[in-house]
């Protein structure tokens, strides 16, 4: 290897890599979309917000980069297949896709908030899995053309600590770790590494979503003695769980912010 290869393998690890990033109109995605594109790879990103999208494939271009903005609802599976498609023919098959579109909507259960309760499940189960459905195709040829493929889940604390009023938000982010433990049993030995990525608090959208006071004034109220995660931690995490060797696979990878109780 030549020192010229060895700067660049050192400063670019995922070059000659097809990302795909879900949920990259704003928050986690966006950063970890951008961060991704800096390590070298060539991203796909998805998500609802075509004006969004657009800026962003724009700043990673700017910047050098390769990016491919594809508007789609993963709650569509059809839809989500057409990108997996586009994906596909214009950048190649993906060798890494972060999973990471999702909501949350946390409520007393005796309020009986059945929309928030299926929208939370449409988004956090059904999308995340037409996502895994359209894409693990390309990631299992990709790792056998490349020698590995990485699928990283977003999941949450929530899925093993408890929190009153995200019962059902917990449930789905559950699923997605349990989810993601299978998975690498499935698709280990065929080269892909599945992670799930499970964030305590982290300032973004999501908490502007929240319609249940009492969730809000505790969320708020946490500001005062917790320095919440940004994005950008996350978006790091994502990168070097990528850029690990290929014999290296971290199965979940918890993430707190210092002063939140676990």
């Amino acid at each position: 290897m030549t020192t010229e290869t060895s700067a660049t393998t050192s400063t670019k690890p995922l070059a000659g890599r097809v990302a795909v990033v879900t949920g990259a109109s704003s928050g986690i995605g966006e950063a970890s979309a951008e961060h991704l594109a800096s390590l070298g790879a060539k991203v796909a990103v998805l998500a609802r917000r075509a004006d969004r999208l657009d800026d962003l494939a724009a700043r990673i271009t700017k910047s050098g980069g390769t990016a491919l903005a594809v508007t789609v609802d993963v709650t569509d599976a059809a839809a989500v297949q057409a990108a997996a498609d586009r994906v596909q023919a214009e950048l190649g098959d993906a060798d890494l896709l972060f999973n990471n579109a999702g909501v949350m909507l946390p409520a007393p259960i005796e309020e009986l908030r059945a929309d928030q309760w299926q929208r939370q499940i449409d988004l956090n189960i059904s999308g995340l899995m037409n996502v895994v459905g359209a894409f693990t195709p390309q990631l299992v040829r990709a790792a056998g053309e490349r020698g590995v493929a990485d699928l990283i889940n977003t999941s949450s604390s929530a899925a093993r600590n408890l929190y009153p009023t995200f019962a059902v938000y917990a449930g789905t982010k559950a699923f997605v770790t349990h989810l993601s433990k299978h998975l690498r049993v499935e698709l280990g030995p065929k080269k892909v590494r599945v992670s799930a990525i499970e964030p305590g608090i982290v300032g973004t959208e999501l908490q502007s979503h929240v319609t249940d006071e009492g969730a809000s004034a505790w969320l708020e109220g946490s500001k005062e003695t917790i320095d919440w995660l940004q994005s950008e931690d996350i978006a790091r995490t994502v990168g070097f769980i990528a850029s690990l060797p290929l014999r290296v696979n971290l199965p979940q990878v918890f993430i707190m912010p210092t002063a939140q109780p676990s």
